[in-house]
């Protein structure tokens, strides 16, 4: 069974909630995530047979790549302020 909070992990400690966030570790956090959704669609893209299901996977693959470059340029456009 799941836990009630999707992502308990992400869930901001109320003892920092006075801080500023690092937004290079957010970015980070991110990327992992991203990475992840990256390689696995990848991996399904080369284990289905049929061309309908690889081009839903080959989707996944572009849409996470775009998802990667747009983190990249937002985190330069953060640290160029």
């Amino acid at each position: 069974m799941r836990s009630q909070v999707p992502f308990p992990h992400l869930r901001p400690d109320p003892l920092e909630m006075d801080q500023p966030p690092d937004i290079g570790a957010l970015f980070h956090r991110l990327n992992n995530q991203l990475g992840i959704i990256l390689a696995n669609a990848e991996l399904l893209e080369g284990k289905l047979a049929d061309s309908v299901s690889r081009a839903r996977a080959e989707q996944i693959v572009s849409g996470a790549v775009e998802a990667i470059s747009a983190a990249r340029h937002i985190r330069e456009r953060c640290q160029d302020r």
